[in-house]
């Protein structure tokens, strides 16, 4: 199925974002390790919650992109 250029734009957008997040939570489970080295065990582990939450996200939007991929959610054009 060949996608519009809306569905296009929303599924590179997911992608992006989930993308983003993924970064965002390797670099925080960076911070978190450098907390629990530093005995900020507490801290750490908010980080480590943080960063699960936030994979959380991501396979979620990676899941909208295979959605918008499929068909299954479509952006309309505007008018």
């Amino acid at each position: 199925m060949t996608l519009t250029n809306p569905n296009q734009e929303l599924k590179r957008d997911l992608q992006g974002t989930s993308s983003d997040l993924k970064w965002s939570a390797v670099e925080l489970m960076r911070i978190a390790e450098r907390l629990s080295l530093a005995g900020n065990e507490a801290d750490a582990q908010a980080v480590i919650r943080i960063c699960v939450v936030m994979q959380a996200g991501e396979d979620r939007l990676v899941g909208y992109a295979d959605e918008v991929k499929a068909g299954k959610i479509v952006r309309e054009q505007n008018k």
